[in-house]
């Protein structure tokens, strides 16, 4: 029989909640969940190592019980208007589509809400997929983490996120 703790990813929680698992189950200060949250969500850090304000204590403890896992990147495609469209692996091998739109000083992202669509709309490929299931807050914030993360990375920062839109599979 396996002792080993189920590790929570971390991109489910709001702040609120990595509060409360800093606090009460790694027995850490408020401000912790806070750094964590600038480490994950500006820095885009996927690896504890990289939070170098935390103790070797702290980061050990945080190795056991958690895990920051966004999506997996499968395929992402420029087109020629500046919309970049990606395809994410999500937990059970299924693939959802997550999408940035740019328009003159601003950029929205259309991210998915769950796996498959029960609608069945004849002008849509999803449909022929039928309901699989809704996305965990992870699964629905890692979608703005990829994004977040390849935007921040292009030169001069050249396209920005101002809003974001939920859509069923896409």
């Amino acid at each position: 029989m396996s002792t080993e703790v189920a590790k929570v990813n971390l991109l489910e929680f709001d702040r609120t909640g990595l509060e409360t698992f800093f606090v009460e189950t790694l027995g850490e200060k408020r401000f912790r969940a806070h750094q964590a949250m600038k480490w994950i969500y500006h820095h885009h850090a996927t690896e504890f190592g990289q939070m170098t304000d935390f103790g070797k204590v702290l980061r050990s403890k945080l190795e056991e019980r958690a895990e920051i896992r966004p999506p997996s990147v499968v395929f992402e495609k420029d087109a020629a208007d500046g919309v970049h469209k990606w395809l994410l692996g999500m937990n059970g091998g299924n693939a959802i589509e997550t999408v940035f739109i740019p328009d003159r000083g601003r950029g929205t992202l259309c991210v998915s809400s769950q796996v498959g669509c029960g609608l069945n709309c004849q002008f849509c490929s999803t449909a022929t997929q039928g309901f699989n299931r809704n996305l965990s807050a992870a699964e629905i914030i890692g979608q703005v983490w990829v994004a977040s993360r390849f935007l921040g990375n292009l030169p001069h920062r050249q396209r920005k996120l101002t809003n974001v839109v939920m859509m069923g599979m896409g």
